[in-house]
């Protein structure tokens, strides 16, 4: 790398430095004054940025630019247009106008709607998000945007997320100044977002229609060594994948984007990129152009970069660990405990509205992290239970105890570990150990929420948290704001929200079967699958708290509901297609083709005398696998054609889950007997044991 890692950062981005240095000192102060205040930007000055912004991207060798946006897909869309401006006489300037810059109509009637638009009311606006910053990719001047409906309905991602961050932050200035603390002006969620991920061979992946339809196995045997012997996990990479990674920082840190960690995960072939936090708008962005510069330069290595919560059964799926905390303009974090956290009285109150945030709305919040992916991890010993719960610490679940209980609080001495080789320096030691089983868990300054698949927008989530803690923030600063004695009240606040809400604290394992039957003891829910939680979306009390906060109002909400149940059936839907296609064209003939020859194989040896009993038993193995998969493949055809039959979504969705995976599952125990009974050089596909393990050297060719 010729250029430093401090003049490679943001390069590709039209940051605040270049602002400062290509605009006029009016239109710089006006652009400040519209993220500081909201107030929009007058088309003059609107026009005066925009030249300066489209000066900067051709020096960046961009030649369009587009309005980038995150509608309910879950990726992101982008439509092009040239800079090129043809005039009289055959010239051609480029141009870039302040009324292009602010605002764009792409077509809204081909993207997921909820029934909020008819597919011939084509009409849709993008509006331009000056909260972040616009950069280049693929020669092309991206606009961060959000993305609405003809009528004014959210279609997209970023606008609740904005909303929500508005709501919360209302809410937070209303308790700070309860504690005198006026001159703050602002106060914003932060978001660091930790994203696993598989790298497999790209010939391999070409292989497995499965995994370029679904992004995902749907079978595959277990291969003889997986990742019991926790030899992948922080070990040293593989020089494909180091490669990989260097290059998606460099690229990434263009783009502005803070890559910080980088490892080997649990299982072979997963890994994990961390960045440094940023404010939660950005970090959504960041967060969603990381996946895509993951599976981009992957292919530059001859790899294929795997973003599905479950790619292989039997082995880890992958998560998005989002660690979520509240930061003022004055540079505080509202999370942090400081020294002696049971006589911080803000950081007290603000650790209650959570709680209380969490145990009022656990099953939004389960929901917000529900789809047909995340369904096939949750649970599992790489993950958190569907139960929410969470975890503090034994220290902070000692203060919240005392504070319950009205006994009086020591706090803990910071303590030192002495680990006995006397050329080891001394560590301080936490005051707790983290508890990887939770949902919700409390790492010391900030709340880190890990159900949340890999491959989603970390928008959902944070539109959730945000909204929820903004309304418990809410009632709090409504009953302080007529107290008569602040602290007394305050006290007593506490203590009767940490007394209602102490059944959502658990430190112990939350894998436990114990954990369940708790969970279930103490009222807590257990949505075990997408279709048990999505309902409780379009509630009477979901519907008032996002009408309240002004984040969704009620028909947004039933159309989100309505996109996230068809994304689960469709999702389904195709893999099951898949899967048919996969053991109809290949798997029955490659079944055939074995029984074929261990038919001749016996013929052969009864010919000579001898015993065929091993082949005799092995071929009704066979035969009597290949007869069942036969049969259940002719019923996963009928499923899936009945559930194609109208219906609502959320009925389409249960009998998807009810009734075509199940027969899937089916499906797969058997194919995965076959597979280890049938030789490599019949079965028609690559296993697990090529994929997981195929990093080693080279890149394979097709």
């Amino acid at each position: 790398m010729t250029t430093t890692i401090p003049e490679l950062f943001g390069s590709m981005v039209f940051n605040d430095a270049e602002m400062k240095k290509r605009l006029p000192k009016d239109v710089y102060r006006a652009f400040l004054k519209t993220i500081d205040e909201g107030t929009p930007l007058p088309l003059d000055l609107a026009n005066v940025l925009s030249h300066a912004m489209k000066d900067w991207a051709l020096e960046k060798g961009a030649t369009h630019f587009t309005h980038w946006f995150q509608p309910m897909t879950g990726i992101t869309a982008e439509k092009h247009d040239s800079f090129l401006s043809p005039e009289p006489g055959g010239y051609a300037l480029m141009t870039f106008s302040g009324k292009e810059l602010v605002k764009g109509e792409p077509d809204a009637s081909s993207f997921p709607s909820g029934g909020l638009r008819a597919t011939f009311e084509a009409r849709g606006y993008t509006a331009w998000d000056p909260t972040s910053y616009a950069f280049v990719k693929d020669d092309t001047l991206c606009i961060p945007t959000a993305f609405c409906s003809y009528s004014g309905e959210s279609l997209d991602k970023k606008t609740p997320l904005l909303r929500s961050m508005q709501a919360l932050e209302k809410q937070t200035l209303r308790v700070l100044k309860l504690f005198g603390e006026n001159d703050v002006r602002h106060a914003t969620p932060m978001v660091g977002s930790e994203q696993e991920y598989f790298l497999v061979d790209e010939a391999l992946y070409q292989k497995r229609p499965d995994l370029i339809y679904t992004g995902r196995t749907l079978f595959g045997a277990k291969p003889p060594k997986g990742q019991e012997m926790d030899d992948h996990y922080f070990g040293s990479l593989k020089p494909r994948v180091s490669a990989f990674m260097k290059e998606l920082d460099q690229e990434l840190w263009k783009l502005g984007i803070a890559a910080k960690t980088r490892h080997n995960e649990v299982a072979p072939g997963q890994h994990e990129l961390a960045p440094v936090f940023s404010s939660t708008n950005t970090s959504t962005d960041h967060n969603q152009l990381t996946m895509e510069m993951m599976k981009r330069i992957a292919s530059r290595h001859h790899m294929v970069c795997l973003l599905h919560e479950k790619p292989f059964a039997g082995v880890n799926g992958s998560g998005k660990h989002n660690n979520w905390s509240i930061s003022t303009d004055k540079g505080d974090n509202l999370f942090a405990p400081g020294a002696s956290p049971s006589q911080n009285a803000r950081f007290l109150l603000f650790l209650t509205a959570v709680i209380s945030a969490v145990d009022d709305y656990q099953d939004l919040l389960r929901l917000a992290v529900a789809t047909a992916g995340n369904d096939h991890r949750l649970g599992a010993n790489e993950a958190p239970p569907a139960i929410v719960s969470i975890f503090l610490g034994d220290e902070l679940m000692d203060v919240v105890n005392s504070i319950i209980q009205r006994t009086s609080y020591q706090d803990r001495e910071k303590a030192f570990l002495s680990i006995g080789a006397d050329v080891l320096p001394t560590i301080r030691k936490d005051a707790t150990d983290r508890n990887r089983t939770s949902p919700i868990a409390f790492t010391g300054n900030k709340f880190e929420f890990r159900s949340v698949g890999s491959s989603a927008s970390i928008a959902g989530i944070n539109i959730v948290i945000n909204t929820i803690v903004a309304d418990a923030l809410g009632r709090f600063a409504d009953r302080l704001e007529k107290a008569s004695d602040f602290s007394g009240e305050l006290d007593n606040l506490i203590r009767e929200e940490l007394t209602a809400h102490q059944r959502i604290l658990f430190n112990g394992n939350g894998y436990s079967d114990d954990w369940v039957r708790e969970a279930e003891r103490r009222g807590l829910s257990n949505l075990v699958s997408t279709v048990e939680a999505l309902p409780q979306f379009v509630t009477e009390k979901v519907f008032s708290l996002f009408e309240q906060h002004q984040v969704y109002n009620r028909t947004e909400v039933i159309a989100h509901y309505e996109i996230l149940l068809e994304n689960y059936y469709k999702t389904i839907h195709i893999e099951a297609l898949t899967l048919a296609d996969m053991v109809e064209k290949e798997i029955l003939f490659a079944s055939g083709n074995y029984q074929d020859q261990l038919a001749q194989r016996i013929m052969h040896k009864k010919d000579l005398g001898l015993s065929t009993a091993a082949e005799e038993s092995t071929l009704a193995q066979a035969a009597e696998s290949t007869n069942e998969l036969y049969s259940l493949l002719g019923r996963l055809k009928e499923e899936t054609a009945t559930a194609e039959l109208p219906s609502d979504s959320l009925s389409t969705a249960v009998y998807y889950r009810q009734q075509v995976l199940p027969c899937m599952e089916k499906m797969r125990t058997e194919i995965d007997r076959l597979e280890s009974q049938i030789p490599s050089s019949i079965w028609p596909y690559p296993t697990y044991g090529d994929l997981l393990f195929s990093l080693e050297g080279e890149p394979r060719r097709h």
